[in-house]
C-alpha cells in the first residue's frame, strides 16, 4: 500500500487520476477464448483433424478432453485473472451429449450448459461460427466454394450460429459477439481471384440478411495460412468494404493477421474514424500468424494506448486468440490475459492530453522525453495494487497453484 500511495503521487503529477484508472479498469471485459484449453478440439464426434492455416503445436500434458475439464479449467484460469471477464465460444464446442449434429442444424438447445456456466462464473459469452476442420471443407473452400451444395451448407452454419448467439444475448441481458472467419484461399496462384470473393460476398448477404438483437457480427481477415500461401478469399481489404457497406457487421481486427510490418495499432484510429465498434483479437505473431501466448510487449501497449487515447473502451471490443500446447495451458490463459490487462493499465496511466497537445503543438523534443520517461515509470505498483482490490495474487505467486492443480488434476487425464 505504501507504495502504491507513493506511485499514485508521481502520477497524480502528470494529472493522472489513479484512483479512477483502478476502478475503471475493474469494469473492462476481456473476451478470453475457450480453445486454449484443449488445442480446438471442440466436443465433436468427428475425428477430423485441424484444417486451414490452423495448427497448434506441443504435447504438454493434462489438455481439456471433455465439457466438465474445460470449464474446470477455465473456473481455475479465471481466479486468477482479476477484472470482468467473458468467456468466447466456438461451435464445435457444443454440449451434444452423445447426439450427433451436424454444424448446419446446431440450436441454442445445444449450448445451453454454457450459458448455465456463465451464469454461475459471472461471465459473459461471445460465439464464432466454426468453418474448418469439416469433411465439408472442400478444396479448402466453404462459404466461397463453386459447389454449391457445400456453400449452401456453410451458409446454413453461419445463420445458425447467429441464431445461438442471439439466445446468448437474450439470456444473458447483454450484447453478443459473433465473429466469422473462414480459411478460404488457395496454395498457389489463383486463375480467378474475382470468383471466390463474389461468391462469399452473396453467403454473407444471406447469412446477415436480417438483424438480430443482441448480436454484434464481425468478419475477421487474413493475409494468408498453411495451405492458403498465395490467396485468400477474406482478406482485409474485402472485409473492411463489406463491413462498410452493412450498417451491422464491423471488421475485426486480429493483430496477428498481416503483414510482419502491418500494426493493428496503426488501424485502430482509422477504423474508429467510421465504425462506432472495433472488435479485436489479441494474440503474439512471430514471424506470422502464429498465435503465441500473448506477451507484454511494445505493440500490445501500443494497442491499449491507442484504446485509451481516443477514449474508446465502449468502442472496442477487446477479445483474445491464442493456443499454445507447448506449456500448461491453464497458465497460459492466465499470462496472456493478464498481460493485456498490464498494458491496459499501462496506457490508461498515460497523460495523452499532454502528449496530444505537445505533438499539436509541434514541441516534438518535449514529447520525445516525456514518452522516453514513461516507459520506466513504475506502473507495477498500480497493477500491484490492483490485484489486491480484485483479490487475485498481484505476482507471480499463481504460478504455484496451477503446478498443484496440474499434479493434482490435469496429470492425472
Amino acid at each position: 500500500m505504501e507504495r502504491y500511495v507513493q506511485t499514485k503521487k508521481r502520477y497524480e503529477a502528470l494529472g493522472i487520476d489513479v484512483d479512477a484508472v483502478v476502478k475503471r479498469l475493474a469494469s473492462v471485459p476481456i473476451s478470453i477464448h475457450c480453445w486454449q484449453g484443449d488445442d480446438i478440439q471442440g466436443f465433436e464426434s468427428s475425428e477430423e483433424s485441424l484444417s486451414g492455416g490452423i495448427q497448434v503445436t506441443g504435447n504438454y500434458p493434462g489438455r481439456a478432453g471433455n465439457p466438465e475439464e474445460l470449464m474446470a479449467d477455465f473456473r481455475k484460469a479465471i481466479s486468477y485473472i482479476p477484472g470482468k471477464k467473458r468467456l468466447s465460444l466456438h461451435a464445435i464446442y457444443s454440449l451434444l451429449n452423445g447426439e450427433n449434429v451436424e454444424r448446419d442444424k446446431l440450436k441454442p438447445e445445444h449450448f445451453e450448459g454454457w450459458v448455465s456456466f456463465a451464469k454461475d462464473a459471472g461471465i459473459g459469452l461471445d460465439f464464432n461460427p466454426t468453418f474448418f476442420s469439416h469433411p465439408k471443407v472442400k478444396d479448402g473452400l466453404t462459404l466461397s466454394s463453386p459447389d454449391e451444395e457445400i456453400r449452401q451448407f456453410w451458409i446454413r452454419h453461419g445463420i445458425a450460429s447467429r441464431e445461438v448467439a442471439a439466445s446468448f444475448a437474450k439470456a444473458l441481458g447483454e450484447p453478443v459477439v459473433n465473429n466469422l472467419w473462414i480459411p478460404d484461399g488457395f496454395k498457389d496462384v489463383p486463375a480467378d481471384r474475382l470468383g471466390p470473393r463474389l461468391r462469399l460476398k452473396d453467403s454473407l448477404d444471406q447469412i446477415y440478411a436480417k438483424r438480430l438483437d443482441g448480436v454484434i457480427d464481425c468478419v475477421e481477415s487474413k493475409v494468408f495460412g498453411i495451405g492458403v500461401e498465395s490467396y485468400t478469399v477474406g482478406s482485409n481489404e474485402f472485409y473492411l468494404a463489406y463491413a462498410a457497406k452493412h450498417p451491422w457487421v464491423y471488421n475485426l481486427l486480429d493483430n496477428g493477421h498481416y503483414h510482419p510490418t502491418e500494426m493493428v495499432s496503426d488501424k485502430i484510429s482509422s477504423l474508429l474514424t467510421y465504425f462506432d465498434k472495433l472488435p479485436l483479437h489479441v494474440t503474439r505473431p512471430v514471424r506470422w500468424d502464429s498465435d503465441h501466448v500473448v506477451a507484454l510487449d511494445d505493440e500490445l501497449k501500443e494497442i491499449c494506448k491507442e484504446i485509451f487515447r481516443h477514449d474508446a473502451l465502449d468502442k472496442v471490443l477487446i477479445g483474445l486468440d491464442f493456443f499454445d500446447a507447448s506449456i500448461n495451458r491453464v497458465a497460459a490463459w492466465v499470462i496472456g490475459t493478464r498481460n493485456v490487462q498490464k498494458a491496459l493499465l499501462y496506457a490508461a496511466l498515460q497523460p495523452h492530453e499532454m502528449l496530444r497537445n505537445l505533438q499539436d503543438q509541434g514541441d516534438f523534443t518535449k514529447l520525445f522525453v516525456l514518452q522516453e520517461e514513461l516507459k520506466s515509470m513504475p506502473f507495477g505498483d498500480i497493477w500491484d495494487y490492483y490485484c489486491e482490490t480484485q483479490n487475485v495474487p498481484a505476482g507471480a505467486e499463481w504460478y504455484d497453484a496451477i503446478m498443484e492443480y496440474e499434479r493434482d488434476v490435469l496429470l492425472k487425464r
